[in-house]
């Protein structure tokens, strides 16, 4: 009689929406990832490894979603590439891309949120926004998009806006610096974290737009949209479960 107790009880608890996880019927389907350097959230270290904040929560999000992540690096343009043609399954950044809107589907899900800042000297007024941007030098990071009304500042005749682009945030703040140019359009904490790596002081900057995050899914990868929903699934499973998911 015990035994049968034993027996039912073991079925029940397996039986449990609780405690009921798919079972593995094979190797866990491999996700391609793609980011594009973006410190402190998406970096590749000395050694080449994929880093940062946004990357270890989106393998976190595959891993308990049942999938595996393959993580990489790619220049922006090929990025959006490789999604637009299904090679990248997966790109956490930012929604509406106009260039990918019709290849990608996008988390319901936000995971995190960026500014955007225009920074200038000290010895600068602040500045009003556009007119004291006409003829002036604004310095970009290469690779990087921005939406649809910076993108319009930038390309105002009217404005005749000087672009002048670098690779990196460090060279960027040092450009700004030796007066290359009179404005930077970054991101702050990447900027925040180059900043302290030269040391530099606190820079004064207008806000331009807050930019949410998400995960960023090619409607070209395989089962595109339940791999969407899974991972809306996975985030709302594990921060119901008391896991921290916040971005810094």
């Amino acid at each position: 009689m015990l035994r049968i107790f034993c027996l039912t009880l073991a079925a029940a608890l397996l039986c449990s929406p609780s405690h009921a996880r798919p079972l593995a019927s094979g190797p866990q389907p491999v996700v391609q990832v793609g980011f594009y350097e973006f410190p402190p959230y998406s970096y590749s270290d000395g050694q080449g490894r994929p880093q940062g904040a946004i990357l270890q929560l989106t393998r976190r999000l595959l891993e308990h979603a049942g999938y595996q992540a393959e993580i990489r690096s790619y220049p922006g343009a090929r990025l959006y590439s490789d999604l637009r043609d299904g090679s990248v399954h997966v790109w956490p950044g930012a929604p509406g891309k106009p260039e990918l809107a019709e290849h990608t589907l996008e988390t319901r899900t936000q995971v995190g949120e960026i500014a955007l800042n225009l920074y200038f000297r000290r010895d600068t007024l602040l500045p009003r926004i556009p007119e004291d941007l006409r003829g002036r030098g604004m310095i970009l990071i290469s690779g990087y998009t921005y939406w649809q009304p910076t993108n319009a500042l930038l390309a105002d005749p009217a404005l005749a806006i000087q672009q002048h682009r670098t690779g990196s945030h460090t060279a960027a703040l040092e450009m700004l610096q030796r007066r290359r140019g009179d404005f930077l359009l970054d991101y702050q904490m990447p900027v925040e974290q180059a900043r302290r790596r030269l040391g530099m002081g606190e820079l004064p900057f207008v806000q331009l737009q807050r930019v949410p995050l998400k995960l960023i899914v090619s409607r070209h990868a395989p089962d595109a949209e339940a791999l969407r929903d899974a991972l809306d699934r996975a985030y709302q499973e594990l921060e119901a479960a008391g896991e921290d998911l916040r971005l810094p």
